[in-house]
């Protein structure tokens, strides 16, 4: 466990952050002023109670016996003065602490100091003011610290995603994700909405009439709305039985106008869920994008992340996907999984660049609380999970060679690396809805188990709406869920 003591309460979040991803591998707490321990060493409480906390901003990091494990200049704490106290705001202290955290550890991150989900929102906004890609990459480094290579992959990206969206309807126009919280089973790392579909097998009906009343609500709230892409995602939508898919797809044709969707996607997912009448039913509804997401071509990680499936069978269900008529297949991978040395990433490029794809995504290992996984790196140790430079230039050279171009980017909390979520796709693959929810532009409304609506208003301020996770709970509470969703898209 490491300690972090401050004065400023309203930082607590963003030291957690920054701290955690110089010490991955530890427990990282977080206390304001009012909130530190009598135990604590008192020279801590000296330190932060003393000082003019008008003037400063103090840190101090320890262990769990207090003994200080962060020492700048021969110092015990961490205190940087500002000479305008008014001015004194969360960038600049983070910028400080995460250069003398770099000096201390001896370590750089590639994203400097930025902890956010979402770094490309800041080159979006430069982008939309007219700046030049020096302007920004030069505001990038020295307000963040953030590489030369990833600024310029941001500035990339930014300008993309501009010239993608903006064909879309932000102010007059929405899209809308539909969850089926199903899995064929739980793998090692996923903390989303899922339950194994062998618990729920004849129930399934039951959550169905639960999604169409809520989709019922936003066709009918949103009939004056045009709506630009759908994605059904998960969990895994294909773990529903071929006229399950049927009945949903064409229950979402009935309900909205699709005189304007550019995207409708659906989230193929595992191979073990995959069947030539799933994949009938989605072309035979007009689907545009499918995923066939491998995470890895290892059987032997497969079967240890617990994914029920062989490499042979991602080749048959990419194969059966072609065969069915989709020109869009994207598959997915994940960087960093438990034993997975530069060798296996390189062979999962190879095995891919054979399918040839028309996006690919790159994840770099997450590590939720939620998941198994926090489990099992508390009694195998994160110093298993490798995700590299090289894995990630692996990955980057692999999309190359098949012609794609990265086009949405996002981080999550505790990624092995510290690195990033990147999507590459080939011209006219690219998958819109990924774009909008990460940038936020546009009005999402999400029906079912454990899924998130968010809208955004004209001024750029967001307000979201969340509806419960459990299944049970969500078909018992779909009126109150409806409600919810009421009070959100009310004028």
């Amino acid at each position: 466990m490491i300690n972090v003591y401050t004065n400023r309460e309203n930082y607590q979040y963003d030291l957690h952050a920054l701290v955690k991803s110089f010490y991955p591998e530890h427990d990282v707490r977080v206390c304001a002023e009012q909130l530190l321990p009598r135990q604590t060493d008192k020279t801590v409480n000296k330190n932060i109670q003393e000082q003019d906390s008008t003037k400063q901003v103090i840190v101090h990091l320890a262990d769990d016996s207090m003994k200080v494990v962060f020492d700048i200049d021969g110092r015990k704490e961490y205190s940087h003065t500002y000479e305008n106290c008014t001015d004194v705001i969360k960038k600049e202290c983070k910028l400080s602490l995460y250069q003398d955290l770099c000096d201390y550890t001896g370590k750089t991150l590639p994203w400097g100091n930025l902890t956010g989900i979402r770094p490309t929102k800041l080159a979006m906004g430069m982008v939309a003011e007219g700046k030049c890609d020096a302007e920004i990459a030069a505001w990038l480094k020295e307000t963040h610290a953030v590489s030369d290579e990833k600024a310029q992959l941001s500035i990339d990206i930014a300008r993309r995603e501009k010239t993608i969206l903006d064909r879309i309807h932000y102010e007059d126009g929405y899209s809308v994700y539909i969850g089926i919280p199903f899995c064929p089973t739980t793998c090692l790392y996923c903390s989303f909405t899922s339950y194994p579909i062998a618990a729920w097998r004849g129930r399934t009906g039951e959550y169905l009439q639960a999604l169409f009343r809520e989709i019922d609500f936003v066709a009918q709230a949103y009939r004056d709305k045009i709506l630009d892409t759908i994605y059904i995602g998960g969990g895994t939508p294909t773990t529903l039985a071929a006229e399950e898919l049927d009945q949903l797809l064409q229950y979402v044709h009935n309900s909205f106008d699709f005189g304007h969707v550019t995207e409708l996607t659906v989230e193929a997912g595992r191979a073990d869920s995959i069947t030539r009448e799933k994949l009938e039913a989605l072309k035979r509804h007009g689907v545009t994008r499918i995923s066939v997401n491998p995470q890895t071509m290892k059987d032997e990680t497969l079967k240890y992340i617990g994914r029920q499936h062989t490499v042979e069978q991602v080749r048959d269900a990419f194969r059966l996907a072609r065969e069915a008529g989709f020109d869009n297949i994207n598959m997915d991978i994940i960087l960093g999984l438990p034993g997975e040395l530069e060798a296996d990433v390189q062979n999962t490029i190879d095995e891919i660049v054979k399918l040839n794809p028309d996006s690919l995504t790159v994840h770099s290992l997450a590590v939720k609380r939620a998941s198994r996984l926090s489990q099992w790196i508390e009694e195998n140790g994160i110093e298993t999970l490798r995700n590299t430079d090289s894995t990630m230039e692996i990955a980057q050279s692999g999309a190359y060679t098949l012609g794609m171009k990265p086009y949405y980017l996002y981080r999550q909390k505790n990624m092995s690396g510290n690195f990033e979520n990147v999507g590459y796709a080939r011209e006219g693959k690219y998958g819109i809805y990924n774009i909008l929810i990460m940038e936020e532009k546009q009005t999402i409304v999400a029906c079912g188990a454990g899924s998130v609506s968010k809208r955004v208003y004209p001024d750029g301020r967001i307000e979201r709406s969340e509806n419960v996770k459990d299944v049970a709970q969500y078909i018992e509470r779909i009126g109150e869920m409806i409600e919810r969703k009421r009070v959100l898209l009310e004028d």
